[in-house]
């Protein structure tokens, strides 16, 4: 293969840490020396805690996922450091390491931390997912390139850009460094990691690689339960692979860190010396491993399963399996379950509150026991959109195509072409990334669906910069017959939902084609009711009236609330003000703006969680415009940045000039 020099672009990642993990344990290599390791259950017990840590500031954090991880994770990290120590070079002249489970990011930041990698200490680990943290929910290489090579999260999204990274080394003619990619059986599922499933083994096969050993942590689990239980069985995908080129290493004591070490150090001696054959090591493994309740539920606790932190001292016993604990762990509970007891109280909503989510299932329970032919079309999430108790209502119109947005909604259209309503639901930024070719394919073959895509904008403010859809209006508005809208609250979920569904039916038995339709929402707690006197499909509703207003805002989706509280203290200093929710985005309700507009000489104020750019307010004032609309307008929004974790939207908003009090300090600038 001809060498082509690439540019210069020295890797940010950090050295090779100089000392052994603080909580270590040993291991064997084939020339029978031993090397010092992590040990898992000390990254086991650091997970927990970490993810305490964020759970009691609000935030959602993982345990299943880096716990089926940890002894595979140690092995691979401690072979990989100590090859770089023995020859002198820093670790990642040697390897690259690429993270596709981004649900286990927090393992690897557990480990670096027992390592003392780039500095980084345990009490760093205490702000995991908190807005001042560089531990981001999943590994994001935009703020933490130093321990981060290929940012991850979508699953299936890390794992083709680890093909890269060996195809570029090849070109290059570095054939002596290994590209190792850890990846989910969740994540194999995805289309565009199958995709490269295929085409490293056929490429390496032409001498188009460098040294590829990928690491399947295969435990048959996915969010809502067992993959082939609830999806289809991946052992004929993960039986196929040998099939395609890989050389399949079967291991069966992926809890063994023996065992692990022993494949692991196999597999990078045996890629070196046959690069055109990439090793798959197929690891068997137990999600929620180390904890009974775990790792014998259906979902091998995804989540992290603690609700309080009297229970942490138990569950690190458990883990650590009758050993002592390390002091610094057990510190660190009672330091938890201190800052527990100083909340315990706390503040309570002043209006009844629930998530978006229980309008949709109310709509399409409602729907479907009159009748009408709605199904659920799903990929591992209900339980977040809003869909789980219309599932559990219907089995039989239900049905989970596994982890594969984009499968999700091609076969919720085949089903719109024979008849059914079909509802697909997923994460508003997996829905519309991976969601606009289906659906702009679903528009071609007159065969529409309806969507719910929840966790909007900062909604999803702990699983960082991957998970946060800001683009999520843009990405689907242009699309020809398809409507998108903004939901505020259940009762307007329910009403507007419910509406479609029908409108949906009307359509078909008159012989016509329905748009497809796709509601955002938000994922945290919301009051039930704005006070809106009503919902109609295509209305704006006016939450907040004036005589003799000085500016309108326009607020859709989570950020009503904020609008709402800016327009209670712009009234305090005199300054009255309506706000409008225009719940349709792509279509807005010009005739309800402009008779307001016109009474406060056209000055608007939008306000959006999404990029300014191509979000609800251009979309509105371009509208307005085109109409003739006189305006003075100014939109909020996010400006052309990425967001990062946080424990709550709110701690984004206000870092973005998105929180009550911006909202007001630029509407008095606007006068």
């Amino acid at each position: 293969m001809e060498i082509q020099k690439p540019l210069s672009k020295p890797l940010l990642l950090a050295d090779t840490p100089a000392k052994d993990p603080q909580f270590a344990t040993s291991v064997k290599l084939a020339s029978g020396d031993t090397i010092k390791v992590a040990d898992p259950r000390a990254t086991r017990a650091l997970v927990a805690l970490m993810d305490m840590n964020a759970v009691m500031g609000g935030a959602a954090s993982h345990w299943g996922g880096p716990s089926a991880f940890a002894d595979l994770m140690s092995a691979a990290h401690g072979l990989m450091f100590a090859e770089a120590r023995k020859a002198g070079k820093p670790w990642h002249d040697l390897f690259l390491f690429v993270n596709d489970a981004g649900h286990c990011e927090n393992g690897l930041y557990a480990l670096k931390a027992n390592y003392g990698y780039d500095k980084l200490t345990i009490e760093e680990l205490k702000h995991f997912r908190s807005v001042q943290s560089r531990l981001t929910g999943h590994g994001e290489s935009h703020l933490f390139p130093e321990g981060v090579l290929i940012s991850n999260g979508p699953l299936g999204s890390a794992f083709p850009q680890a093909q890269g990274l060996a195809m570029a080394d090849a070109m290059a003619g570095r054939m002596n460094r290994v590209t190792v990619a850890a990846i989910s059986d969740g994540g194999c599922m995805e289309g565009e990691a199958r995709e490269a499933l295929a085409a490293i083994p056929g490429l390496a096969a032409h001498g188009k690689m460098a040294p590829f050993v990928m690491i399947i942590s295969d435990n048959n689990t996915k969010l809502t339960g067992r993959i082939d239980k609830e999806s289809f069985s991946m052992a004929p995908s993960f039986a196929a692979l040998a099939d395609m080129g890989w050389e399949v290493l079967d291991l069966y004591e992926a809890h063994d860190l023996q065992a692990c070490t022993t494949m692991l150090e196999a597999a990078f001696k045996s890629v070196r010396e046959n690069p055109h054959k990439p090793i798959a090591i197929h690891a068997r493994t137990i999600k929620g491993y180390g904890v009974k309740k775990t790792s014998e539920s259906s979902s091998g606790g995804h989540g992290f399963p603690l609700k309080s932190p009297s229970e942490m001292k138990a569950f690190l016993t458990e883990i650590y399996n009758g050993a002592e604990v390390p002091k610094l762990f057990l510190d660190w509970a009672a330091e938890q379950e201190a800052q527990a007891a100083a909340k315990k109280g706390g503040d309570k909503p002043s209006v009844p509150e629930q998530k978006v989510q229980v309008g949709v299932s109310k709509a399409l329970i409602k729907k479907r026991q009159e009748g009408l032919p709605v199904i659920s079309v799903s990929a591992d999430l209900p339980g977040s959109t809003g869909v789980a108790d219309f599932q559990k209502a219907f089995p039989a119109a239900t049905q989970d195509i596994g982890v594969a947005e984009s499968n999700m909604i091609s076969v919720a259209a085949g089903a719109s072409k024979l008849g059914y309503i079909p509802v697909v639901d997923t994460f508003a930024q997996f829905g519309v990334t991976k969601g606009a070719l289906p659906i702009t394919m679903a528009s071609l073959s007159q065969a529409p669906v309806i969507a719910v895509f929840s966790h909007v904008g900062f909604q999803d403010a702990a699983d960082g910069a991957s998970h946060q859809a800001l683009s999520y209006y843009a990405m689907l508005s242009s699309i020809p017959h398809v409507k998108t809208y903004s939901l505020t609250c259940s009762d307007e979920a329910e009403a507007l939902v419910g509406q479609t569904v029908d409108e949906f039916a009307a359509a078909v038995r008159a012989g016509q084609t329905p748009d497809s339709t796709v509601f955002f929402l938000g994922r945290e707690n919301f009051p039930a009711s704005y006070g809106a006197k009503e919902y109609r499909l295509s209305k704006a509703q006016v939450l907040r009236d004036s005589n003799a207003p000085k500016l309108v805002i326009a607020a859709s989706g989570a950020l009503l609330g904020q609008a709402l509280k800016a327009a209670e203290t712009l009234a305090a200093s005199g300054v009255e003000c309506v706000v409008i929710n225009p719940a349709i985005i792509n279509h807005p309700d010009v005739a309800t703006f402009r008779s307001y507009l016109e009474k406060c000489g056209g000055r608007l104020l939008t306000v959006e969680d999404h990029q300014v750019i191509g979000g609800m307010g251009s979309l509105l004032i371009h509208a307005l415009m085109q109409q003739g609309v006189s305006l003075k307008a100014h939109s909020l929004g996010v400006k052309g940045e990425f967001g990062q974790s946080a424990y709550n939207a709110i701690d984004l908003y206000k870092k973005h000039g998105l929180d009550a009090d911006a909202i007001a300090t630029a509407a008095r600038k606007l006068l």
